[in-house]
């Protein structure tokens, strides 16, 4: 099996990474079933990096549909340390406008019908989620985001990402709660994707990028559809200038981070209590503590 350590999720508009060499698809399967997409696995500024279209290429996944479990668990497999999520927002702040790039530091999760762990079925385990985000990962991430000075593209570090359930986008009481609880941007597939990267060991970031204003925003009605798949369009050509920079300083100087060691004293479960089963489905993630 191909090692890479660091693992991309592409969202709405970034279905492929052009940059990527020697490129290979794996199929991979899980206890929780198969992954979005085969995950395209090649050479970027050096790194081994495996990248998943997260809606599949083809985007016919709706967001409640993603099987997130498979997806992070089809990344572990790989042996992903780094995850970096590129996903498109709405914007629920006048300050982040359509083409700007927010790295969040928090997540609220208004979801209803998504499966947000691996665990149960007699394994206990309760990570730490205070700080969703890696914040040595973040930094990375932004600090590359900077070094590109990319045309129309401010960029936000820190922020609240809403992660509510879809497909259909806010209403407009919706939209202002959230902007009332000082949230800066809303998307569909953050939450639980981040809740399980962390239940992995994984170091996850998120590359947020604006393709519109929330429907809070008066002149909201003016922005069309075909504006904003022409953002969608923009961003992903700044997601994967912005993945690439990461990239390369990730490989030179990967960071620590607190994620890796999630598990530590997340489970509860005995080990000589824990039904053979349950230790069988996860021993990818459990083996080093039993």
């Amino acid at each position: 099996m191909v090692e890479a350590k660091i693992g991309i999720i592409g969202g709405s508009g970034l279905y492929q990474m052009d940059a990527l060499k020697d490129v290979r698809e794996i199929e991979l399967s899980t206890p929780f079933g198969d992954p979005s997409d085969a995950i395209i696995v090649g050479q970027l500024e050096g790194a081994t990096v495996a990248f998943l279209a997260r809606h599949g290429r083809n985007h016919h996944l709706i967001p409640t549909e993603l099987p997130f479990r498979a997806n992070i668990h089809a990344m572990k497999q790989l042996g992903v340390e780094y995850l970096i999520s590129a996903s498109a927002v709405g914007s629920l702040k006048e300050a982040a406008k359509p083409l700007d790039i927010v790295i969040p530091d928090q997540f609220i999760d208004r979801t209803t019908n998504r499966v947000s762990t691996f665990f149960g079925e007699g394994l206990v385990a309760h990570i730490a989620f205070g700080d969703p985000v890696c914040p040595n990962l973040a930094e990375v991430l932004a600090d590359a985001v900077q070094s590109l000075n990319l045309p129309e593209t401010s960029l936000h570090r820190g922020g609240t990402y809403v992660c509510m359930e879809g497909p259909a986008f806010s209403t407009k009481a919706e939209s202002q709660l959230y902007r009332s609880w000082g949230a800066t941007v809303i998307g569909m597939t953050n939450v639980p994707e981040a809740k399980l990267a962390r239940e992995a060991e994984i170091a996850y970031a998120t590359l947020a990028l604006v393709t519109d204003y929330d429907c809070w925003h008066p002149d909201h009605d003016s922005v069309t559809v075909e504006m904003v798949i022409a953002n969608l369009q923009r961003n992903a050509i700044n997601a994967q200038q912005a993945i690439q920079a990461t990239v390369k300083r990730l490989n030179a100087s990967p960071p620590e981070s607190a994620a890796h060691s999630a598990l530590k004293y997340a489970i509860l479960t005995p080990p000589d209590k824990i039904p053979d089963q349950a230790k069988e489905k996860l021993e990818l993630l459990i083996k080093k503590y039993l």
